[in-house]
């Protein structure tokens, strides 16, 4: 099993897979409408908001959590924030 390199979900099936492409690092979550991925900008974005809907989190503090585990990322280990 793999695990997406952007967001750190476990890829267990095919359609789990960006473009549904097994060959590919990272999840359906992390890729754009083309197959491509997110950039860390877009990721950020999306995982802030996904915190905040699940976690009833302000919009500061999620932001800051998403930050903390991306950082521990493959996809954004030489990115500086």
């Amino acid at each position: 099993m793999k695990t997406c390199i952007a967001c750190g979900m476990p890829m267990k099936t095919k359609e789990d897979f960006a473009m549904g492409d097994e060959s590919k690092d990272y999840c359906k979550f992390c890729a754009r409408p083309d197959g491509t991925m997110q950039s860390y900008d877009e990721k950020l974005k999306g995982m802030t908001g996904f915190i905040v809907k699940t976690q009833g989190l302000d919009e500061e503090a999620a932001r800051n959590a998403a930050k903390g585990m991306m950082a521990k990322l493959p996809a954004w280990k030489e990115i500086e924030v």
